[in-house]
Protein backbone atom coordinates (compact mmCIF):
# COMPACT_ATOMS: atom_id res chain seq x y z
CA UNK A 1 0.00 0.00 0.00
CA UNK A 2 1.54 3.31 -1.10
CA UNK A 3 0.77 6.62 0.58
CA UNK A 4 0.85 10.05 -1.04
CA UNK A 5 1.69 12.40 1.85
CA UNK A 6 1.22 16.12 1.19
CA UNK A 7 2.72 18.48 3.78
CA UNK A 8 1.65 22.12 3.54
CA UNK A 9 2.51 25.21 5.54
CA UNK A 10 5.39 25.94 7.87
CA UNK A 11 8.45 23.99 8.99
CA UNK A 12 6.74 23.23 12.31
CA UNK A 13 4.02 21.46 10.35
CA UNK A 14 6.75 19.64 8.43
CA UNK A 15 8.06 18.16 11.70
CA UNK A 16 4.56 16.82 12.41
CA UNK A 17 4.48 15.35 8.90
CA UNK A 18 7.85 13.66 9.35
CA UNK A 19 6.71 12.12 12.64
CA UNK A 20 3.52 10.78 11.02
CA UNK A 21 5.60 9.44 8.12
CA UNK A 22 7.82 7.68 10.66
CA UNK A 23 4.84 6.01 12.31
CA UNK A 24 3.37 4.96 8.97
CA UNK A 25 6.69 3.53 7.78
CA UNK A 26 7.05 1.53 10.98
CA UNK A 27 3.57 0.13 10.32
CA UNK A 28 4.76 -1.18 6.94
CA UNK A 29 3.52 1.46 4.51
CA UNK A 30 5.60 2.87 1.66
CA UNK A 31 5.37 6.30 0.05
CA UNK A 32 5.06 7.84 -3.38
CA UNK A 33 5.01 11.34 -4.86
CA UNK A 34 2.92 10.13 -7.80
CA UNK A 35 -0.85 10.52 -7.41
CA UNK A 36 -1.38 7.77 -9.98
CA UNK A 37 0.51 5.25 -7.83
CA UNK A 38 -1.06 6.20 -4.50
CA UNK A 39 -3.52 3.92 -2.70
CA UNK A 40 -3.92 6.33 0.23
CA UNK A 41 -3.56 10.10 0.58
CA UNK A 42 -2.81 12.19 3.67
CA UNK A 43 -2.90 16.00 3.60
CA UNK A 44 -1.28 17.84 6.51
CA UNK A 45 -2.88 21.25 6.18
CA UNK A 46 -2.19 24.88 7.05
CA UNK A 47 -4.63 27.72 7.69
CA UNK A 48 -2.43 30.52 9.05
CA UNK A 49 -3.54 32.96 6.35
CA UNK A 50 -6.23 32.90 3.65
CA UNK A 51 -3.84 31.84 0.87
CA UNK A 52 -2.71 28.86 2.95
CA UNK A 53 -6.33 27.86 3.57
CA UNK A 54 -7.08 27.99 -0.14
CA UNK A 55 -4.03 25.87 -0.98
CA UNK A 56 -5.08 23.27 1.59
CA UNK A 57 -8.69 23.14 0.43
CA UNK A 58 -7.71 22.91 -3.25
CA UNK A 59 -5.40 19.98 -2.48
CA UNK A 60 -8.08 18.15 -0.48
CA UNK A 61 -10.68 18.66 -3.24
CA UNK A 62 -8.32 17.36 -5.93
CA UNK A 63 -7.70 14.18 -3.92
CA UNK A 64 -11.39 13.87 -2.99
CA UNK A 65 -12.17 13.43 -6.70
CA UNK A 66 -9.72 10.54 -6.85
CA UNK A 67 -11.37 9.03 -3.75
CA UNK A 68 -14.80 9.27 -5.39
CA UNK A 69 -13.50 7.63 -8.55
CA UNK A 70 -12.15 4.71 -6.52
CA UNK A 71 -8.49 5.45 -7.17
CA UNK A 72 -7.85 6.01 -3.45
CA UNK A 73 -8.85 3.66 -0.66
CA UNK A 74 -8.50 6.35 2.02
CA UNK A 75 -8.19 10.13 2.33
CA UNK A 76 -7.07 11.61 5.66
CA UNK A 77 -6.83 15.32 6.56
CA UNK A 78 -4.64 16.47 9.46
CA UNK A 79 -3.06 19.69 10.71
CA UNK A 80 -4.25 23.23 11.41
CA UNK A 81 -7.13 23.40 8.92
CA UNK A 82 -8.35 20.05 10.25
CA UNK A 83 -8.26 21.38 13.81
CA UNK A 84 -9.95 24.68 12.97
CA UNK A 85 -12.63 23.56 10.51
CA UNK A 86 -13.15 19.91 11.44
CA UNK A 87 -16.94 19.87 11.14
CA UNK A 88 -16.96 21.90 7.93
CA UNK A 89 -14.52 19.48 6.28
CA UNK A 90 -16.60 16.42 7.17
CA UNK A 91 -19.81 18.13 6.08
CA UNK A 92 -18.61 19.79 2.87
CA UNK A 93 -16.13 17.15 1.70
CA UNK A 94 -17.67 13.77 2.63
CA UNK A 95 -15.00 11.93 0.62
CA UNK A 96 -12.61 12.64 3.51
CA UNK A 97 -12.41 9.46 5.59
CA UNK A 98 -10.87 10.99 8.69
CA UNK A 99 -10.08 14.42 10.16
CA UNK A 100 -7.28 14.33 12.74
CA UNK A 101 -6.51 17.29 15.00
CA UNK A 102 -3.13 18.75 15.85
CA UNK A 103 -2.72 16.82 19.11
CA UNK A 104 -4.19 13.53 17.86
CA UNK A 105 -1.78 12.92 14.98
CA UNK A 106 -0.12 9.97 16.71
CA UNK A 107 -3.37 8.07 16.07
CA UNK A 108 -2.91 8.17 12.32
CA UNK A 109 -1.86 4.51 11.98
CA UNK A 110 -4.73 3.03 13.96
CA UNK A 111 -7.18 5.35 12.19
CA UNK A 112 -5.92 4.27 8.78
CA UNK A 113 -6.20 0.62 9.80
CA UNK A 114 -9.86 1.17 10.77
CA UNK A 115 -10.64 2.89 7.47
CA UNK A 116 -9.07 0.08 5.43
CA UNK A 117 -10.75 -2.60 7.53
CA UNK A 118 -14.09 -0.92 6.85
CA UNK A 119 -13.35 -1.08 3.09
CA UNK A 120 -16.06 1.51 2.53
CA UNK A 121 -17.11 3.68 -0.33
CA UNK A 122 -16.09 7.33 -0.36
CA UNK A 123 -18.16 9.16 2.23
CA UNK A 124 -18.90 6.11 4.39
CA UNK A 125 -16.32 6.68 7.13
CA UNK A 126 -16.03 10.23 8.48
CA UNK A 127 -13.85 9.58 11.52
CA UNK A 128 -13.20 12.63 13.70
CA UNK A 129 -10.21 12.44 16.04
CA UNK A 130 -9.71 15.45 18.28
CA UNK A 131 -7.95 15.76 21.62
CA UNK A 132 -7.45 18.75 23.91
CA UNK A 133 -5.30 21.22 21.99
CA UNK A 134 -3.37 21.95 25.19
CA UNK A 135 -2.23 18.39 25.86
CA UNK A 136 1.47 17.54 25.75
CA UNK A 137 2.33 15.20 22.90
CA UNK A 138 6.14 15.03 23.05
CA UNK A 139 8.35 13.79 20.24
CA UNK A 140 7.86 10.69 18.11
CA UNK A 141 10.07 7.62 18.30
CA UNK A 142 10.73 7.69 14.56
CA UNK A 143 10.93 10.45 11.95
CA UNK A 144 11.35 10.34 8.20
CA UNK A 145 13.61 13.27 7.31
CA UNK A 146 12.32 14.89 4.12
CA UNK A 147 14.73 17.84 3.87
CA UNK A 148 17.56 16.08 2.05
CA UNK A 149 19.29 14.48 5.01
CA UNK A 150 21.95 17.04 5.95
CA UNK A 151 19.67 19.51 7.78
CA UNK A 152 16.54 19.06 9.82
CA UNK A 153 14.09 21.03 11.91
CA UNK A 154 13.83 20.40 15.65
CA UNK A 155 10.51 21.59 17.08
CA UNK A 156 11.20 22.54 20.69
CA UNK A 157 7.74 23.71 21.77
CA UNK A 158 4.11 23.73 20.72
CA UNK A 159 1.41 26.41 20.99
CA UNK A 160 1.57 30.10 21.89
CA UNK A 161 0.35 32.42 24.65
CA UNK A 162 1.07 35.76 22.97
CA UNK A 163 -2.41 36.30 21.53
CA UNK A 164 -1.43 38.73 18.77
CA UNK A 165 -4.73 40.14 17.52
CA UNK A 166 -4.27 38.90 13.94
CA UNK A 167 -3.20 35.34 14.70
CA UNK A 168 -5.26 32.12 14.88
CA UNK A 169 -2.45 29.88 16.16
CA UNK A 170 -3.34 30.00 19.90
CA UNK A 171 -6.90 28.89 19.05
CA UNK A 172 -5.61 25.97 16.98
CA UNK A 173 -2.38 24.91 18.69
CA UNK A 174 -3.21 25.78 22.30
CA UNK A 175 -1.07 27.20 25.10
CA UNK A 176 2.72 27.28 24.97
CA UNK A 177 4.15 23.85 25.86
CA UNK A 178 7.89 23.16 25.85
CA UNK A 179 9.04 19.68 24.87
CA UNK A 180 11.19 18.18 27.65
CA UNK A 181 14.90 18.66 27.05
CA UNK A 182 15.75 14.96 27.30
CA UNK A 183 13.30 14.17 24.47
CA UNK A 184 14.83 16.87 22.28
CA UNK A 185 18.35 15.65 22.93
CA UNK A 186 17.34 12.07 22.09
CA UNK A 187 15.69 13.17 18.83
CA UNK A 188 18.67 15.36 17.90
CA UNK A 189 21.05 12.43 18.53
CA UNK A 190 18.89 10.21 16.31
CA UNK A 191 18.93 12.86 13.57
CA UNK A 192 22.72 13.21 13.84
CA UNK A 193 23.04 9.43 13.50
CA UNK A 194 21.16 9.71 10.18
CA UNK A 195 23.65 12.27 8.89
CA UNK A 196 21.98 15.54 9.87
CA UNK A 197 24.62 18.24 10.33
CA UNK A 198 22.46 21.35 10.74
CA UNK A 199 19.67 21.61 13.31
CA UNK A 200 17.15 24.41 12.86
CA UNK A 201 15.27 25.10 16.09
CA UNK A 202 11.62 26.04 15.54
CA UNK A 203 8.48 26.69 17.59
CA UNK A 204 5.77 29.32 17.57
CA UNK A 205 8.32 31.06 19.78
CA UNK A 206 11.71 29.55 20.60
CA UNK A 207 12.86 32.20 23.08
CA UNK A 208 10.39 31.15 25.79
CA UNK A 209 11.60 27.56 25.75
CA UNK A 210 11.50 25.96 29.20
CA UNK A 211 9.55 28.65 31.06
CA UNK A 212 6.55 26.36 31.54
CA UNK A 213 8.61 23.24 32.43
CA UNK A 214 11.58 24.60 34.33
CA UNK A 215 10.49 28.06 35.45
CA UNK A 216 13.13 29.94 33.48
CA UNK A 217 14.24 30.56 29.89
CA UNK A 218 16.18 27.38 29.26
CA UNK A 219 17.10 28.02 25.62
CA UNK A 220 20.79 28.71 26.41
CA UNK A 221 21.00 25.42 28.33
CA UNK A 222 19.35 23.55 25.46
CA UNK A 223 21.79 25.10 22.98
CA UNK A 224 24.72 23.96 25.12
CA UNK A 225 23.44 20.37 25.28
CA UNK A 226 22.72 20.25 21.56
CA UNK A 227 26.22 21.58 20.89
CA UNK A 228 27.66 18.52 22.64
CA UNK A 229 26.10 16.12 20.13
CA UNK A 230 28.68 14.58 17.81
CA UNK A 231 27.87 15.13 14.15
CA UNK A 232 25.83 18.28 14.65
CA UNK A 233 27.90 21.19 13.30
CA UNK A 234 25.41 24.02 12.87
CA UNK A 235 22.51 25.09 15.09
CA UNK A 236 20.19 27.84 13.81
CA UNK A 237 17.52 29.77 15.74
CA UNK A 238 14.18 30.73 14.21
CA UNK A 239 11.07 32.53 15.53
CA UNK A 240 12.61 34.52 18.40
CA UNK A 241 10.19 37.15 19.66
CA UNK A 242 12.15 40.38 20.23
CA UNK A 243 10.81 41.11 23.72
CA UNK A 244 12.02 37.71 24.92
CA UNK A 245 15.57 37.86 23.53
CA UNK A 246 17.81 38.27 26.57
CA UNK A 247 21.47 39.11 26.81
CA UNK A 248 22.04 35.52 27.97
CA UNK A 249 20.49 34.16 24.75
CA UNK A 250 22.62 36.54 22.67
CA UNK A 251 25.75 35.48 24.55
CA UNK A 252 24.94 31.81 23.93
CA UNK A 253 24.73 32.54 20.18
CA UNK A 254 28.04 34.37 20.40
CA UNK A 255 29.94 31.93 22.59
CA UNK A 256 28.80 28.48 21.41
CA UNK A 257 30.83 27.67 18.26
CA UNK A 258 28.14 25.46 16.69
CA UNK A 259 25.39 28.08 17.01
CA UNK A 260 25.52 30.12 13.80
CA UNK A 261 25.41 33.89 14.09
CA UNK A 262 21.88 34.13 12.76
CA UNK A 263 18.56 34.96 14.37
CA UNK A 264 15.03 35.10 13.01
CA UNK A 265 13.26 37.87 14.94
CA UNK A 266 9.78 38.81 13.62
CA UNK A 267 9.06 42.46 14.48
CA UNK A 268 5.88 42.78 12.33
CA UNK A 269 5.76 46.61 12.39
CA UNK A 270 7.49 49.75 13.69
CA UNK A 271 4.61 52.14 14.32
CA UNK A 272 3.81 52.19 18.03
CA UNK A 273 0.10 52.61 17.30
CA UNK A 274 -0.01 49.60 14.98
CA UNK A 275 2.16 47.46 17.29
CA UNK A 276 -0.33 48.18 20.07
CA UNK A 277 -3.30 47.28 17.85
CA UNK A 278 -1.51 44.08 16.89
CA UNK A 279 -1.15 43.12 20.54
CA UNK A 280 2.64 43.04 20.21
CA UNK A 281 4.68 43.48 23.37
CA UNK A 282 7.34 45.85 22.06
CA UNK A 283 7.48 49.41 20.75
CA UNK A 284 9.69 51.03 18.15
CA UNK A 285 12.38 52.15 20.58
CA UNK A 286 12.56 48.73 22.26
CA UNK A 287 12.97 47.09 18.85
CA UNK A 288 15.77 49.51 18.04
CA UNK A 289 17.50 48.69 21.34
CA UNK A 290 17.17 44.94 20.76
CA UNK A 291 18.78 45.16 17.32
CA UNK A 292 21.57 47.33 18.77
CA UNK A 293 22.21 44.85 21.58
CA UNK A 294 22.48 41.92 19.17
CA UNK A 295 24.82 43.76 16.82
CA UNK A 296 26.97 45.04 19.67
CA UNK A 297 27.44 41.56 21.17
CA UNK A 298 27.67 39.72 17.82
CA UNK A 299 29.02 42.12 15.15
CA UNK A 300 28.60 39.62 12.29
CA UNK A 301 25.10 38.47 13.25
CA UNK A 302 22.55 38.06 10.47
CA UNK A 303 19.14 39.33 11.59
CA UNK A 304 16.10 38.10 9.69
CA UNK A 305 12.66 39.59 10.27
CA UNK A 306 9.11 39.64 8.92
CA UNK A 307 6.60 42.47 8.62
CA UNK A 308 2.84 42.73 8.16
CA UNK A 309 1.58 45.60 6.02
CA UNK A 310 -1.98 46.84 5.66
CA UNK A 311 -3.04 45.97 9.23
CA UNK A 312 -6.45 47.48 10.17
CA UNK A 313 -6.05 51.17 10.92
CA UNK A 314 -2.62 51.44 9.28
CA UNK A 315 -2.35 54.98 7.91
CA UNK A 316 0.05 56.32 5.34
CA UNK A 317 1.95 57.87 8.27
CA UNK A 318 2.28 54.43 9.91
CA UNK A 319 3.51 52.98 6.62
CA UNK A 320 6.10 55.74 6.23
CA UNK A 321 7.28 55.09 9.79
CA UNK A 322 7.80 51.44 8.87
CA UNK A 323 9.75 52.35 5.73
CA UNK A 324 11.97 54.69 7.76
CA UNK A 325 12.59 51.95 10.34
CA UNK A 326 13.58 49.42 7.67
CA UNK A 327 15.95 51.96 6.14
CA UNK A 328 17.47 52.68 9.56
CA UNK A 329 17.80 49.07 10.76
CA UNK A 330 19.00 47.62 7.45
CA UNK A 331 17.92 44.09 8.31
CA UNK A 332 20.01 41.39 6.64
CA UNK A 333 16.95 39.39 5.60
CA UNK A 334 13.33 40.57 5.47
CA UNK A 335 9.97 39.25 4.29
CA UNK A 336 6.69 41.17 4.04
CA UNK A 337 3.19 39.71 4.33
CA UNK A 338 0.03 41.60 3.52
CA UNK A 339 -2.47 41.47 6.37
CA UNK A 340 -4.90 38.54 6.13
CA UNK A 341 -8.29 39.00 7.83
CA UNK A 342 -8.75 35.81 9.81
CA UNK A 343 -12.13 34.73 11.10
CA UNK A 344 -12.41 34.72 14.89
CA UNK A 345 -9.46 37.02 15.58
CA UNK A 346 -9.84 40.43 17.28
CA UNK A 347 -8.23 42.15 14.29
CA UNK A 348 -10.96 40.86 11.97
CA UNK A 349 -13.43 43.12 13.78
CA UNK A 350 -11.20 46.20 13.77
CA UNK A 351 -11.82 49.17 11.53
CA UNK A 352 -10.96 50.59 9.18
CA UNK A 353 -9.81 47.55 7.19
CA UNK A 354 -7.17 48.57 4.66
CA UNK A 355 -8.18 47.83 1.02
CA UNK A 356 -6.31 44.96 -0.64
CA UNK A 357 -4.82 47.18 -3.38
CA UNK A 358 -3.25 49.46 -0.75
CA UNK A 359 -1.92 46.48 1.19
CA UNK A 360 -0.24 45.16 -1.97
CA UNK A 361 1.11 48.61 -2.88
CA UNK A 362 2.69 49.03 0.55
CA UNK A 363 4.13 45.52 0.44
CA UNK A 364 5.77 46.31 -2.89
CA UNK A 365 7.28 49.54 -1.55
CA UNK A 366 8.76 47.73 1.43
CA UNK A 367 10.18 44.94 -0.68
CA UNK A 368 11.74 47.38 -3.17
CA UNK A 369 13.44 49.17 -0.29
CA UNK A 370 14.66 45.88 1.17
CA UNK A 371 15.85 44.75 -2.25
CA UNK A 372 18.11 47.81 -2.43
CA UNK A 373 19.42 47.15 1.10
CA UNK A 374 19.98 43.43 0.40
CA UNK A 375 21.76 44.02 -2.92
CA UNK A 376 24.10 46.54 -1.28
CA UNK A 377 24.76 44.14 1.60
CA UNK A 378 25.56 41.34 -0.87
CA UNK A 379 28.04 43.60 -2.68
CA UNK A 380 29.66 44.47 0.67
CA UNK A 381 30.36 40.76 1.25
CA UNK A 382 32.93 40.68 -1.57
CA UNK A 383 36.36 39.77 -0.21
CA UNK A 384 35.01 38.19 2.98
CA UNK A 385 35.39 34.58 4.06
CA UNK A 386 32.18 32.87 5.21
CA UNK A 387 31.21 29.43 6.47
CA UNK A 388 28.84 27.58 4.16
CA UNK A 389 27.08 24.25 3.81
CA UNK A 390 26.93 22.52 0.41
CA UNK A 391 23.46 21.72 -0.98
CA UNK A 392 24.28 20.20 -4.37
CA UNK A 393 25.98 20.63 -7.74
CA UNK A 394 24.77 22.41 -10.86
CA UNK A 395 24.40 19.95 -13.73
CA UNK A 396 27.28 20.05 -16.19
CA UNK A 397 29.12 22.89 -14.45
CA UNK A 398 31.97 23.08 -11.90
CA UNK A 399 29.63 25.04 -9.60
CA UNK A 400 28.08 23.98 -6.29
CA UNK A 401 24.98 25.41 -4.67
CA UNK A 402 25.46 26.23 -1.00
CA UNK A 403 24.12 28.32 1.86
CA UNK A 404 26.19 30.63 4.01
CA UNK A 405 25.57 30.83 7.74
CA UNK A 406 23.41 33.87 6.87
CA UNK A 407 20.91 31.79 4.90
CA UNK A 408 18.19 29.54 6.26
CA UNK A 409 16.84 26.98 3.76
CA UNK A 410 13.80 27.95 1.74
CA UNK A 411 13.58 31.58 2.85
CA UNK A 412 16.97 33.22 2.26
CA UNK A 413 19.57 33.47 -0.52
CA UNK A 414 22.18 31.13 -1.96
CA UNK A 415 25.94 30.95 -2.38
CA UNK A 416 27.42 29.58 -5.61
CA UNK A 417 30.88 28.01 -5.22
CA UNK A 418 33.08 27.72 -8.31
CA UNK A 419 35.59 24.90 -7.85
CA UNK A 420 37.08 21.87 -9.59
CA UNK A 421 37.24 20.01 -6.28
CA UNK A 422 34.63 17.36 -5.56
CA UNK A 423 32.26 18.34 -2.77
CA UNK A 424 29.47 16.37 -1.14
CA UNK A 425 26.05 17.55 -0.05
CA UNK A 426 26.28 18.53 3.61
CA UNK A 427 29.98 19.42 3.50
CA UNK A 428 30.92 22.45 5.58
CA UNK A 429 33.41 24.68 3.79
CA UNK A 430 34.97 28.12 4.01
CA UNK A 431 34.25 30.31 0.98
CA UNK A 432 35.94 33.49 -0.21
CA UNK A 433 33.18 35.68 -1.64
CA UNK A 434 34.25 37.10 -5.00
CA UNK A 435 31.03 38.71 -6.17
CA UNK A 436 27.24 38.85 -5.96
CA UNK A 437 24.19 38.58 -8.18
CA UNK A 438 21.16 40.29 -6.65
CA UNK A 439 20.45 38.41 -3.38
CA UNK A 440 22.97 35.59 -4.05
CA UNK A 441 26.71 35.39 -3.51
CA UNK A 442 29.45 33.90 -5.71
CA UNK A 443 32.78 32.61 -4.44
CA UNK A 444 35.48 29.98 -4.35
CA UNK A 445 36.86 27.65 -1.71
CA UNK A 446 38.99 29.69 0.66
CA UNK A 447 41.89 27.22 0.85
CA UNK A 448 42.08 27.11 -2.97
CA UNK A 449 42.41 30.90 -3.14
CA UNK A 450 45.06 30.79 -0.40
CA UNK A 451 47.08 28.35 -2.47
Amino acid sequence: MKILFVSLGCDKNLVDSEEMLGALRQAGYSFTDDEEEADIAVVNTCCFIMDAQKESIDQILALARRRTEGQLKALIVTGCLAQRYKYDILKEIPEVDAVIGTTAEKKIVETLHEILANDGEAGSNGYLLMENENRRTGTAAERVVTTGGYYSYLKIAEGCDKRCTYCVIPYIRGHYRSIPMEELIAQAEALAAKGVRELILVAQETTLYGTDLYGYKALPDLLKKLSDIEGIEWIRLMYCYPEEITREIAEAIRDLPKVVHYIDMPVQHASDDILKRMGRQTNREELRQKVSMLRELIPDICIRTTLITGFPGESEKDHRALLEFVEEMRFDRLGVFTYSREEGTPAAKMSPQVPARIRKKRQKELMLLQQKIAFEAAQDMEGRVVDAIVEGKLAGEPVYLARSYKDAPGVDGALFIETQRELMTGDLVKVLVTGSQEYDLIGGLYYESAE
